[in-house]
């Protein structure tokens, strides 16, 4: 009986430990923002650090506007007709974040990436090495590889309270 407490403990203990090793989830302009004409993204990314196996997350209204991800040259120039990816145009884009490196995106639709007073509908993310962020549950669903990563961990437990059960 003090084996299977003890094995038990275990389950939960290393439960916990694998759920807080995942990446964090950046809700691009939150708390007081979106991909949107009002955020300053500049003061948003300086104020957060990003590592590979972290994810971007940009809400935004269907259609008014665009995420494209962009070389240097467009995005310091706001060219959004040579793109590297066109990324989405609905209420949420997801953009996974896996390696270090400088990625830029902007607003492809004309006028937003040039907005004065915010500068614009572009934003530079730094990634560098490191583990994944941590960051607070998202305010909104996870995109699936959150919710795969969170099934693993829950399969995980399960099959160890399994096993355990056998030994006993």
């Amino acid at each position: 009986m003090a084996a299977m407490k003890t094995i038990a403990l275990l389950v939960v203990v290393s439960t916990a430990v694998l759920g807080t090793a995942s990446a964090a989830t950046h809700r691009v302009g939150e708390p007081g923002g979106a991909w949107d004409l009002t955020t300053d993204y500049g003061v948003w990314a300086s104020s957060n650090k990003f590592h590979p196996g972290d994810e971007l997350i940009f809400r935004h209204q269907a259609g008014a506007h665009n995420v494209l991800e962009v070389s240097k040259a467009d995005y310091d120039s706001c060219n959004a007709t040579s793109p590297i990816t066109t990324l989405g145009a609905g209420f949420f884009t997801y953009v996974a974040l896996p390696a270090v490196g400088t990625r830029y995106f902007i607003c492809g639709i004309p006028g937003h990436c040039t907005t004065t007073g915010t500068g614009g509908m572009k934003l530079k993310i730094d990634v560098v090495p490191g583990s994944p962020s941590s960051s607070p549950a998202p305010a909104m669903p996870p995109p699936s590889s959150a919710a795969a990563s969170a099934r693993a961990t829950i399969g995980f437990g399960l099959v160890v309270l399994l096993a355990a059960g056998f030994m006993a």
